[in-house]
C-alpha cells in the first residue's frame, strides 16, 4: 500500500509528494479508515513509527475550510518542544491547504499567545495547562472544537497534568471525536480512556514493550560518573559513525556538569537542553542539532520526550532511566523512519536493578560489551554517588552498626537529676498516715 490509496485529496498528496513520503506505516494504515469513520479511536504504537501522521492525515482530510476563527482540532501534548514539533509537521501537511496552526505552552507571555489565537487559528496544539488558561481568557470559543488528540497521554499524567488534563476535558463540547495516540497503555490511562471515551476502536501495532527491530541495543558495565564521562569521550572520538548522538543523563545538575567537563574537547559540537534552559534557547539547540549544526545533544528525559529528530544515528543512556518504560521512549529517538539505529546504555551497579526490568519489558537482552582497553577508569565518586545503593531509586546507605555499643552512656554528674518533689511528697503522705493512726488511737 503506498498513500495513493488511501482516500486523500490532492493538498495532502501533494504535500506528501513534496517531502518525498510513498509507504504509509502500519500505524499510519490501520488509523486512516477508523478515524475518518468519526469514531473514538486509542492508537498505541512503539516511538517512531509515524503516529503524528496517522491523526493529522485523517483530522485534515476531514476538516473543511472556515472562516469562524476558533480552533476546530485540539492537539494537546505534554512539552513546549513537542507542541512546536506537532505544528511544525501540520505546516507540512498543509502547504497546499488555507489552514491556520498555533502551537501555545507556558513558559512564553500569555498575551502574545493570546492574541495570536485571536487572530484565528484552525488547529491548535498545546500543553493542558497552557490551553486552560487561553480558554478562561475567552481567547477562543472551545464550542467549536469538534476533534480532540491527546498525544503521549502517558508522559502527560507523568507529568503531573492529571488535573488539567481532566479540566480540559470536561471543558469541550460533549459531542467531539476522541483521539489517543501513545507509545505505552498504563492503568491511568486505560482509566482516563474509560472516563472519557466512547466505545473506541484500539489499535494497537506492537505490544507494550516490543523494541523496535532497526534498533541495535548495546551496553557497557562503568562504574561511575567519571568513568561514564571518560567512555563518551572516548565513544565520541574514535566512533566516525557517531554523526548525530542524543545524550540522556538523570537530571539538570549533572548534564551541566557533563556539559561543562566534556564541551572543550568538542568545540561548537555539543549542545544541552533542559528545562532551566530558556525557550528560546531549547528551540535554537533542538534546530542546531536537526540541522547537523551540533552533532551531540544532551538533554534530560522531560525535554527530550517526543523529539522527532530524522538521522539521530545513535542514543547514549549516560543515566539509565528510572522506568523501563522511559528506556522504550529514550531509544525511539533513533532508528525512525525506517533508518537503522544504535542505543548504548551505560550501566552501574545501582543501575543493574532496571536493566533487569528493561530486558524483562522487552524479552530480550541487551548486548554488553567489554570494557575498551583505553578506558580510564576513575575511582572518584562525585558526592551524589557516595554512600548511595539499589535500583533505580537511591536510598542512603545505613550505618554499620555490628560493633555498635547501643546507645546506653554514662550520665555527667551534673545531668544525674533527682526527683526531690516526689520524695517530698510521699514523705508528707507518710506524714498525714500516722496523724491518722494517733487520732484513732
Amino acid at each position: 500500500m503506498t498513500f495513493e490509496d488511501l482516500n486523500l485529496n490532492n493538498p495532502l498528496r501533494n504535500a506528501l509528494a513534496d517531502l518525498e513520503y510513498v509507504t504509509p506505516t502500519p500505524i499510519q494504515r490501520e488509523a486512516f479508515s477508523k478515524i475518518m469513520s468519526g469514531k473514538d479511536v486509542v492508537g498505541v504504537a512503539q516511538t517512531g513509527t509515524g503516529k503524528t501522521f496517522a491523526y493529522l492525515l485523517p483530522l485534515l482530510r476531514l476538516l473543511k475550510y472556515s472562516t469562524d476563527g476558533h480552533p476546530r482540532i485540539l492537539v494537546l501534548v505534554p512539552t513546549r518542544e513537542l507542541a512546536v514539533q506537532v505544528a511544525s509537521e501540520v505546516e507540512k501537511l498543509t502547504t497546499y491547504m488555507t489552514l491556520r496552526v498555533v502551537a501555545v505552552y507556558g513558559g512564553t507571555n500569555i498575551n502574545t499567545q493570546k492574541h495570536m489565537v485571536m487572530d484565528g487559528v484552525d488547529v491548535l496544539v498545546a500543553t493542558p495547562g497552557r490551553f486552560f488558561d487561553l480558554a478562561l481568557s475567552r481567547a477562543f470559543k472551545v464550542k467549536h472544537i469538534k476533534k480532540l488528540v491527546v498525544d503521549e497521554v502517558d508522559e502527560m499524567l507523568n507529568l503531573g497534568f492529571r488535573t488539567q488534563l481532566k479540566n480540559v476535558m470536561e471543558m469541550l463540547p460533549e459531542r467531539r471525536q476522541n483521539l489517543l495516540f501513545s507509545a505505552t497503555l498504563t492503568d491511568d490511562v486505560e482509566t482516563l480512556i474509560n472516563d472519557y471515551f466512547f466505545q473506541p476502536l484500539k489499535i494497537e501495532i506492537a505490544p507494550h514493550g516490543t523494541p523496535l527491530e532497526q534498533i541495535n541495543q548495546l551496553g557497557f558495565s562503568v562504574p561511575n560518573f567519571n568513568t561514564k564521562s571518560n567512555l563518551l569521550e572516548l565513544l565520541l572520538q574514535n566512533d566516525e559513525a557517531m554523526n548525530k548522538v542524543l545524550v540522556f543523563v538523570s537530571t539538570k545538575k549533572l548534564a551541566d556538569y557533563l556539559f561543562e567537563k566534556i564541551s572543550p574537547n568538542f568545540p561548537e559540537k555539543i549542545g544541552i537542553i533542559h528545562s532551566n534552559k530558556s525557550q528560546n534557547f531549547r528551540l535554537r539547540m533542538v534546530e542546531e542539532f536537526a540541522e547537523n549544526k551540533i552533532k551531540i545533544l544532551l538533554a534530560t528525559d522531560i525535554v527530550a520526550r517526543g523529539l522527532d529528530i530524522v538521522g539521530v544515528s545513535h542514543v547514549i543512556n549516560f543515566h539509565m532511566p528510572e522506568t523501563p518504560a522511559d528506556y522504550m521512549h529514550r531509544i525511539g529517538r533513533t532508528g525512525r523512519a525506517d533508518l537503522k539505529g544504535i542505543a548504548i546504555s551505560f550501566i552501574s551497579e545501582n543501575e543493574e536493578e532496571v536493566h533487569e526490568a528493561i530486558e524483562t519489558l522487552m524479552n530480550t537482552t541487551i548486548t554488553m560489551l567489554p570494557t575498551p582497553e583505553d578506558l580510564e577508569i576513575s575511582k572518584e565518586l562525585l558526592e551524589v554517588e557516595k554512600e548511595k545503593m539499589g535500583g533505580d531509586k537511591f536510598y542512603y546507605r545505613a550505618a554499620d552498626m555490628s560493633k555498635s555499643k547501643g546507645a546506653f552512656h554514662e550520665k555527667l554528674d551534673k545531668n544525674k537529676k533527682v526527683n526531690r518533689a516526689k520524695e517530698k511528697r510521699q514523705a508528707r503522705m507518710a506524714e498525714k498516715k500516722k496523724s491518722r493512726r494517733r487520732k484513732k488511737k
